[in-house]
């Protein structure tokens, strides 16, 4: 069967995208932020997912206030970068596992997760950033990708205790799939920020690190915290938290293996830790 020994919490930037794909990710300016990942590029290759669950935040680029799924699961074969503006990044076409994805879909829903299918969408850097910052630039992907997206742009956002459940409720689906597949969660967005209004810039750092603190024995309690917290603790953005509980939720016991945590970057916290299950006795 699917196993799922390990996943991921990460922020996803839009601009560390633009300076990896420029070339700029060495130089001493960027080397605060860059660095902290040196450590996942090394334990990702040891670690060779097959599949990644790969949980995010669509910014208006598939999903727009013509239709808002709370949950959606893409299923489809591949999905292309989205061009946001600026043209699409130049980073491989992400490969999807539908095979995986339609039978996680099937159970999810009969588990009371109402999920939205996907079978056509261009990701954004919600998605890729992640990729980008864990394998660097590469020619293609070196696993496929199963994109988890969350609304947390438009109010009101799933709670964290629906995400935390979710979270759960794969790691269910995930040991029923029949194939052998070293699948990871991955968690994304954040962490504190808040890109427009009078606030816009704010960073609460004792509020990060409290969340990365509580992230691996308190879960329950971090699930507890409603939008309108987050985002008066942590800005407007700062409900994308909600993403590393699905990633927690799909975890046994833990133990965590690395963090990197940096300010500021582009006005926004930059979060980062890694979880391993613990073999139980």
């Amino acid at each position: 069967m699917a196993n799922i020994h390990a996943g991921l919490g990460t922020s996803h930037i839009p601009l560390l995208g633009r300076i990896i794909d420029i070339g700029d990710s060495a130089k001493p300016d960027w080397t605060p932020v860059f660095s902290g990942f040196e450590f996942t590029k090394q334990w990702i290759q040891k670690q060779a997912p097959d599949v990644i669950i790969l949980v995010y935040n669509d910014h208006a680029t598939t999903f727009d206030m013509k239709f808002i799924p709370t949950f959606a699961i893409g299923c489809a074969e591949e999905f292309k970068p989205a061009d946001e503006g600026y043209g699409a990044r130049p980073v491989p076409i992400v490969k999807g596992a539908p095979e995986l994805a339609w039978h996680l879909t099937e159970q999810l829903i009969l588990n009371g997760f109402d999920m939205t299918v996907v079978n056509e969408m261009d990701v954004d850097h919600g998605l890729t950033v992640p990729l980008s910052m864990v394998f660097g630039q590469v020619e293609k992907w070196p696993c496929r990708v199963i994109p988890l997206a969350v609304n947390t742009v438009v109010y009101p956002a799933p709670t964290g205790e629906r995400c935390l459940a979710l979270g759960k409720a794969l790691r269910k689906a995930i040991e029923q799939f029949p194939a052998e597949l070293n699948v990871q969660v991955w968690g994304t967005g954040g962490m504190s920020h808040q890109l427009l209004g009078e606030r816009a810039g704010l960073i609460n750092q004792p509020w990060d690190i409290s969340f990365m603190d509580r992230l691996k024995d308190n879960a329950t309690e971090l699930a507890k915290i409603s939008q309108e917290q987050y985002i008066r603790e942590s800005g407007t953005e700062g409900s994308e938290m909600v993403m590393w509980l699905i990633m927690r939720g799909a975890l046994n016991r833990v133990k965590e293996v690395h963090r990197h945590y940096h300010v500021p970057v582009s006005n926004t916290a930059l979060g980062h830790i890694i979880f391993e299950e613990e073999e139980l006795p």
